[in-house]
């Protein structure tokens, strides 16, 4: 900056940590990280300026709250994968003429870009683009911004460019905006927001995963696409690292497991995302059934059950359709006896069956809160290249439950919603949860049902609520459902990969399109509000991310099989029968393996199989009346006496250790 610069207009510069430093007006995020340090200016990717991520090169003329971002940060990661996906579209392009580019955002472990191109890419195609994507890098090429009228940015993408993908965008969806950004680095340009890296020169190390069919703009009748995965880092031990856990990940894949330990199937033949639970996944998912009610039964709920399909009418009064009709099977259409039409549609949510439920009595102020709770089985039609296993499924069960409670009773009951999920997650493991409000964008209202001040009551009610659980929770504007704000929880397994499962959900909206009323102590008609709450979220999703949590290593409450009865040698069968005989009589599941095979392999395949407890029985352990326990993955634990291992065992699984 210059002595000029420096005499002219101060701003004040308040930093993360509270203190603040003051700089002339139009100072770069770079130049006060570089104030700051060296590394941190060599590490700063962008900045945030009173909350919003932007460029490293904007300049800052007012007093404004400023971060510095790294890649160590979720902002950093997302912008400098975004900035990635311009670099592989830069890349793509020079290698492969004529190819045009679509969607590429950032994704929670990456990038993708939607790429048209006649010839389908192969794993060498992969590997020249990485190559080509370091060589860009190489040379640091500038990152540079520009602003231009959308109406000269629609001639620059049609005519130089030569971007039919851009100037739909332009035309179509940003028809209402003056002025467009455009990103440039080399000879590459594309329409975008940003913010972006400053310059090529920050990616260090690339890694394309796989490659997928897309369509333009999600929309099957539109043209199809190829969708390239990738990740890059800025060092090689990053990638590394990453890589690492790729492979931790692929053997904790529940598809690959589920198979391997016999849990579900999927197949063709009944279709795609559509999973069969096999004898062993069914004890899986009983057994959290059978906690999940039991907990239930405890805080106040009641059973309900609906069918799987419903007349179409209903899901227009909800909403859900059309809102959902991209996502939803086709409608099934027939005529009855008198030659009348009528549509149905396997059911999308439970929700305005529980409504219809309520409604079917006179409610009192006294009979609230009521809770209604279904494990209730739903249909979505997912495209088929989003489908993944259990955890993208067409049709997946839910632990719906749905609180019709008074104003009044409104937060307390969000803050028991809020309690049962967290219980839920503890009890099974999951012990670092992210909570986010997912709340609208005033922006886009007409996005959503009810009126501006609903909205406003509602989300002060999920915030106050929060705040009373002690809930830390970030902001999540636009992540709201259309009828009302949500509580999300996501989870961060063992290998550090995040899923958004449990949720609560606060509905002002519904009351009113299904008519829902109570009597009030003042003998008038009063609207209830509604309270959606689906701890496990979907019975499907939860199960598989628990396996790959677990890498099917269940605790032994949850094991299909409990114990492997295990005897060493043929004369002590009749005993270990009668030791199988004990564990089953005390409710305990347990296999016995009678085959004429040395110990060695019984005590390896039960290990291979997870069973939590193996008791190995031989002639001392016979004569003794005693039992050799092993313990998964952690060996022998010496002789004890049937009996007490049965006590033993038993306290284990009521306590859910």
């Amino acid at each position: 900056m210059s002595e000029t610069t420096d005499l002219r207009e101060q701003v004040a510069i308040t930093l993360p940590d509270g203190s603040e430093r003051s700089f002339p007006a139009g100072v770069t995020g770079l130049e006060i990280a570089s104030s700051i340090g060296r590394k941190l200016a060599q590490d700063a990717l962008g900045i945030k300026v009173d909350g919003r991520l932007q460029d490293l090169a904007t300049p800052i003329t007012a007093d404004a709250s400023v971060a510095i971002v790294t890649f160590d940060s979720p902002e950093g990661r997302e912008l400098f994968w975004h900035s990635s996906s311009h670099l592989m579209a830069q890349a793509i392009e020079e290698l492969f003429p004529g190819a045009k580019f679509g969607a590429g955002p950032a994704v929670e472990q990456g990038f993708y870009y939607d790429v048209s191109y006649p010839e389908r890419f192969n794993e060498e195609d992969l590997r020249a683009i990485e190559a080509r994507m370091l060589e860009i890098a190489g040379r640091d090429e500038a990152i540079v911004r520009e602003e231009m009228p959308r109406l000269q940015a629609i001639g620059y993408f049609r005519e130089s460019r030569k971007d039919p993908y851009k100037v739909e965008i332009l035309e179509e969806t940003l028809k209402e905006v003056e002025t467009v950004s455009v990103y440039r680095q080399g000879g590459f340009a594309d329409l975008c927001t940003g913010p972006h890296l400053p310059n090529t020169g920050k990616v260090k190390a690339v890694l394309l995963t796989n490659i997928s069919s897309s369509y333009w703009r999600g929309d099957s009748n539109r043209e199809s696409m190829q969708r390239i995965y990738g990740v890059t880092f800025p060092s090689d031990k990053l990638l590394k690292e990453h890589v690492a856990r790729l492979e931790e990940a692929r053997k904790r894949d529940h598809r690959k497991l589920g198979a391997e330990l016999g849990l579900f199937m999927l197949t063709p033949e009944v279709g795609s995302g559509l999973p069969i639970w096999l004898p062993k996944g069914a004890i899986v998912r009983n057994e959290l059934e059978t906690f999940l009610k039991g907990e239930q039964r405890k805080r106040g709920y009641v059973p309900v059950y609906t069918p799987h399909i419903g007349n179409i009418e209903l899901y227009k009064r909800s909403g859900h359709y059309p809102y959902y009709s991209d996502s939803q099977f086709p409608p099934l259409t027939y005529k009855d006896e008198t030659g009348r039409e009528e549509q149905y549609l396997l059911k999308p949510m439970n929700c305005p069956h529980h409504h219809l439920i309520y409604s079917s009595g006179l409610r009192s102020y006294r009979d609230l809160p009521i809770r209604l709770t279904e494990f209730g089985t739903v249909y979505r039609h997912e495209q088929s290249g989003e489908l993944n296993g259990l955890v993208r499924a067409r049709g997946f069960t839910q632990d719906d439950s749905h609180i019709y409670c008074r104003p009044d009773q409104l937060v307390d009951e969000i803050c028991n919603a809020i309690d049962l999920t967290r219980f839920v997650f503890n009890t099974l493991g999951f012990d670092e949860v992210e909570t986010r409000l997912s709340l609208h964008d005033p922006a886009n209202q007409a996005k959503y049902g009810g009126t501006a001040e609903v909205w406003e009551q509602a989300e002060k009610d999920v915030q106050e609520a929060a705040d009373r659980m002690g809930i830390r929770y970030f902001i999540g504007i636009g992540e709201a459902s259309f009828y009302g704000p949500k509580i999300d929880f996501i989870v961060r397994d063992a290998i550090g990969r995040k899923w958004q499962l449990g949720t609560v959900q606060v509905d002002y909206v519904m009351p009113e399109r299904f008519d829902l009323s109570y009597i009030g102590s003042d003998g008038q008609k009063h609207r209830p509000v509604v309270i959606h709450r689906a701890p496990f979220g979907s019975m499907e999703r939860f199960i598989g991310v628990l396996i790959e949590h677990t890498a099917g290593n269940f605790p032994l409450w949850l094991a299909p099989v409990q114990v492997a009865v295990l005897p060493i040698a043929e004369d002590v069968h009749d005993y270990a029968r009668e030791v199988h005989a004990k564990l089953h009589a005390a409710g305990i599941r347990a296999e016995i393996d009678l085959r004429s095979e040395k110990i060695g392999k019984k005590i390896r395949e039960a290990e291979l199989s997870k069973v939590p407890v193996m008791l190995v029985i031989g002639r001392n352990e016979q004569e003794a009346g005693e039992v050799s326990v092993r313990r998964h993955r952690k060996g022998d634990e010496g002789r004890t006496g049937v009996d007490a291992v049965i006590a033993k065992l038993c306290e284990e699984i009521a306590q859910r250790a």
